[in-house]
């Protein structure tokens, strides 16, 4: 489907913002980490239907359901991160993947790589991060 590019091959500022190469590479990147979440989402599944056990004594009890309790609300953190990796590789095919929503100006190749699903330039993330915090009830 994608082009070919060499294994250390990172975007620069140096070519075009979201050039072919460039949308390949966050392709790769993002479908890379997808499959790593659903791998552990496998695994996480795998482990809670092993710890069926029924425990005898009532902290060892708490304890486990303490723990069943984390790894389900990651894993919903984790879902809710692949449909933010989903809605990234849909803008890399429309075109806008790369550019702030608030502003349509390019974001930084360094943010981007950093956070492949970064919908804000960093400028507009602080401003809407303000802006929260100003309307949050404390």
């Amino acid at each position: 489907m994608g082009i070919q590019i060499p294994a250390d091959y990172r975007p620069s500022e140096t070519e075009p913002f979201m050039n072919e190469r460039q949308r390949e590479y966050f392709r790769r990147k993002l479908n890379g980490w997808k499959e790593e979440i659903l791998k552990e989402s496998r695994e996480t599944i795998q482990n809670l239907q092993a710890e069926t056990v029924p425990h005898a004594d009532l902290a060892d009890r708490a304890s486990t359901e303490a723990e069943r309790q984390l790894e389900l609300r990651t894993r919903d953190r984790q879902r809710k991160l692949i449909a933010k990796i989903d809605s990234a590789l849909r803008r890399i095919e429309d075109g806008s993947y790369g550019f702030c929503e608030e502003t349509g100006e390019p974001i930084s190749l360094k943010r981007l790589d950093a956070r492949p699903i970064a919908t804000l330039s960093i400028e507009a993330q602080e401003r809407h991060e303000r802006r929260e915090k100003v309307y949050r009830d404390d």
